[in-house]
This record gives C-alpha cells, sequence and structure tokens, in this order.
C-alpha cells in the first residue's frame, strides 16, 4: 500500500535560519497572511551579528552591538512579536535536505529536511515544498604554522565568545586577517575591558583609500567604520597595515599561544599576546544549496562559488529560494532587504499578490549594496599570494591533519587537478567539518600547486551532515536493524 505524499503547494513555506534575513523573511510573509515554519540552529534568533546573549546576562546592548545596537533589538523585538504566528523551532540543525521534485508528467512530491533538535538530541524529518535559505556565513581563515595553538580563534569564534558567554580568548589578544569585521571585534574587545595587543591587517592604506569612491555609496557605513577605527587608535591600539602573520608561536610546552610572529614587509616582529582571532572576510554556507541542487557559478568578486540566483532570490532549483550572507556577502543590512524580496518572490509563486512597488524600491538598495559590496574588496583584498607563502609544514585540513607540504605532494605526484580528485587521494574534508573549514584554503593550494586558476580547481562537494552531529544523537540516526529472517 502506498503512502499519501503531501502536495507541496499545500505546505507551509520554512526558512532555514533566523538571522536578519530570515526574520524579515517570515515579517513579509506573515503580513501576507502565511504561517511559515522557522528552522534555527541557536535558542534564540538574531544571527550571528545580533546573536542574542542567554538569558540573565547583563552587558547592556550598547556594550554588545555598538552602532547596531537599535538594529538588533528592533530585529529581537520583531521575532518576539511573530512567534505567535509561525511555526519557530529554535535549537535545531538542518543536517540534511533533499530538494522537492517537480517533474513533468506526474505529481509534485514535497522536499525534505532533516532535523536534528540539540537539547533532546531527537531527530525527524520535515516536509518541504517552498524553502527560503537565510544559512549566513562564516570566517574565511587562511591557515598559517601555528594556528592550531589553543588560545587562537577564528574571528567569528572569538565574537560568539564574547557575545554569548561573557567571556574572551584570552587577556592580550591579537587581530589577524582583513575585512571590516577585524576592526569591528578588535573594538568590542576593547569595550569588554580586553587589552588589544594590535591589529594586523594584509590589506594597505593604499587599498583602504582607492576604495572610498565605491564605500561612499554607503555613508553611514563607512562612517561607523571609520569611527571604530579611530576609537582603536585613540585607546593606544597599534594598527598595522599592510602586515602579514608569518606564524603561531607557543610556550615551551607548546600547550598555549604566546606571540606571533609577523611581518610589516621589511622586518620581522615578535608580537607577545595570550589570544589571537583570525579571519579574512567571510565565506557564505552554501552546503544546503549543493544538496538540495543549486547550480553554483564562480563568483570572482566574492572568491568563491556561490548558488546562482536570480534578482528576487529565486535559485535555479524550483522551490528553493535565497537571501543573505549564505548566497553572496553583502552584510546584515542587506541580508533584510534580500530576506523580504525573496519572501515575496515565494509568494508570488503562491500566488499571493505583492506590492510591486515595494519589489522594485528593494530590488534598487539590493544593486546599490552590491555596488558597495565592491568597494569593500577593494579595500580589503584577498591575499592571492597566500598559497605561495605558505610554508609546507602548516597545518591546511584540522580534521585529518594535513599539511600544506602534503597536499602539494599528493597535486604534484598524482596529477590531480580538481578539489574533490584531491579529497579523494589525501582525505582533505573528509573529518567532522566536511570541508567547510578547509575547502577555500585548500582550493587556494591546489590552483597553486596545478599551476591553474583557483575558479578551474572547482569546489568540494556538500555531504551530509553538512556540521557535525552530536556522538550521542547517532544512535537515533542509524537505521534501525531488522529482526534475523526478514528480507
Amino acid at each position: 500500500m502506498s503512502m499519501a505524499v503531501a502536495d507541496p503547494k499545500t505546505l507551509p513555506p520554512v526558512v532555514v535560519g533566523a538571522g536578519p534575513a530570515g526574520v524579515r523573511a517570515v515579517q513579509a510573509l506573515v503580513a501576507h497572511g502565511v504561517r511559515p515554519v522557522l528552522v534555527d540552529e541557536a535558542p534564540r534568533g538574531g544571527g550571528q551579528i545580533y546573536r542574542q546573549p542567554p538569558p540573565g546576562f547583563s552587558r547592556p546592548a550598547r556594550a554588545l552591538y555598538g552602532f547596531e545596537a537599535s538594529r538588533a533589538l528592533a530585529l529581537h523585538t520583531s521575532l518576539a512579536a511573530l512567534l505567535p504566528q509561525i511555526d519557530h523551532r529554535p535549537d535545531t540543525l538542518v543536517w540534511h535536505a533533499m530538494a522537492p521534485a517537480h517533474d513533468a508528467g506526474r505529481a509534485d512530491h514535497p522536499g525534505e529536511l532533516s532535523l536534528l533538535h540539540g537539547p533532546s538530541a531527537t531527530q525527524h524529518s520535515l516536509p518541504i515544498g517552498q524553502l527560503l535559505l537565510a544559512t549566513g556565513a562564516t570566517d574565511r581563515v587562511l591557515p598559517l604554522p601555528g594556528w592550531t595553538l589553543p588560545g587562537v580563534f577564528s574571528l567569528g569564534g572569538a565574537q560568539v565568545a564574547l557575545k554569548s558567554q561573557a567571556c574572551a580568548i584570552g587577556q592580550r589578544v591579537v587581530f589577524i586577517g582583513t575585512g571590516p569585521l577585524l576592526y569591528l571585534v578588535a573594538w568590542q574587545y576593547l569595550k569588554a575591558g580586553v587589552t588589544v595587543a594590535a591589529v594586523l591587517d594584509n590589506a594597505s592604506l593604499g587599498d583602504q583609500i582607492a576604495a572610498l569612491p565605491a564605500m561612499a555609496l554607503q555613508p553611514a557605513v563607512l562612517a561607523k567604520g571609520a569611527w571604530f577605527v579611530a576609537q582603536l587608535m585613540a585607546a593606544g591600539v597599534p594598527l598595522h597595515r599592510g602586515a602579514r602573520a608569518l606564524r603561531m608561536l607557543g610556550n615551551a610546552a607548546g600547550q598555549r599561544l604566546q606571540a606571533v610572529l609577523w611581518s610589516d614587509g621589511r622586518r620581522e616582529h615578535t608580537l607577545a599576546c595570550d589570544g589571537a582571532a583570525l579571519g579574512h572576510g567571510l565565506r557564505s554556507e552554501t552546503q544546503l544549496a549543493d544538496l538540495l541542487g543549486c547550480a553554483f557559478d564562480w563568483n570572482p568578486l566574492h572568491r568563491a562559488w556561490l548558488p546562482r540566483r536570480d534578482g528576487a532570490g529565486r535559485s535555479s532549483a524550483p522551490g528553493v529560494y535565497l537571501a543573505g550572507d549564505g548566497a553572496g556577502i553583502l552584510g546584515a543590512d542587506a541580508a533584510e532587504l534580500a530576506g523580504e524580496r525573496a519572501a515575496l518572490a515565494m509568494l508570488a509563486d503562491r500566488g499571493v499578490a505583492v506590492d510591486a512597488d515595494r519589489a522594485q524600491w528593494l530590488d534598487g538598495r539590493l544593486s546599490r549594496s552590491n555596488r558597495f559590496r565592491q568597494g569593500l574588496e577593494r579595500a580589503f583584498p584577498f591575499p592571492e599570494d597566500w598559497a605561495a607563502q605558505t610554508p609546507d609544514d602548516t597545518i591546511i585540513c584540522r580534521c585529518e591533519q594535513l599539511s600544506a607540504g602534503e597536499l602539494r605532494r599528493v597535486a604534484v605526484e598524482t596529477g590531480a587537478r580538481e578539489l574533490n580528485r584531491l579529497k579523494a587521494l589525501s582525505r582533505l574534508g573528509m573529518g567532522r567539518c566536511q570541508g567547510r573549514m578547509c575547502g577555500a584554503a585548500a582550493a587556494e593550494l591546489l590552483a597553486q600547486a596545478s599551476g591553474q586558476p583557483v575558479d578551474q580547481v572547482g569546489r568540494l562537494r556538500g555531504q551530509a551532515p553538512v556540521k557535525p552531529i552530536p556522538i550521542h544523537a547517532l544512535p537515533a540516526l542509524l537505521p534501525t536493524e531488522q529482526p534475523e529472517g526478514d528480507a
């Protein structure tokens, strides 16, 4: 006897991610009389940029979010008001996804999300017809020798520790990499009473001056960034532009970060510290889009493979929509706009009338955000010589303990020219993170070792689970054994 299959058209729309894009999408859906499902990995909405502290947390919003305190509180308030009108599923990880089927000649079949509720370690599936991915971004980390030492964090990890646990990663912290987040997190640590040993920015002052015309398209954002820099300078924090961190140095036992060796382009310096935060911009979380069959294109601006979408947020996979930094890094303000715009596209595709003038206004604002993003990339360019400058002893894949030298050797000896081939030959990206943290750096190394442009080496294919699953939840995820004698 066949099981009844839900009609995708009758299913409520599902939104994954309760950051700026997800919340504004849900708000637009509710405003049009639709009750969506909102799935979020965090216990409370806000995303990374507006991450809410746990109950009882005493630091005021201004200290947590700076200039963005009013926007953070507005987003939190909006979500709280929406909760009675939506199916909200916090603390829930989407670890696998299958796309809705829209095959000619037969009825549509819903897709499915595999969910894991963290606190109870229970898993279940959620049928989907329309799905909006607002999965956000994570740090793009370019490894250097010693980055696996205790005391070394990604920029985002350092920020989460401060916002969620009111903990600093050290008492004397250095911030390394490039991008606007570098200065924001350094300022947040300064405000928390931590000694900021230095900011080591790969980008030069000339890069940032050259980008001013494009960045002036959003003068308020530009002014905020300048203010963070001014506050750090006023506090006596050393800001070194055109700097390159060479190696993290541990204590005698090799059990804790003790200093950073860095170069200003002329000579090397040793900077004492007990904490370091690394980040070279952000990387979109695209694994679910990959599993859902979305087409990807190389985006030279973001130096990444991103899921294809139209201006309204429709992906190449029917019924799947994209918004926010998970589809391309544009920042929190643009994410709110993109979330609403994608929701209007979902509604229109459901046959619900939407305001065309509002949609057109959102399109214009998003176009302007894209031009501003070009300015940011000019101000904080990717260090394209990173792979050539990375020593062989640098660990690239922490899960499998693969060094840059080992990956280069495999590439040269086997002739591997594609990233998934390198994975098969070396175990790159086969660990707990499924390549989320090492994939971008490994692609740069393979391109350098094989003498190709980085866009020619491809990308690691998405694999489930897209994020690590707690070991105590594994029994619930494994198939139940059949009794002996059953076929």
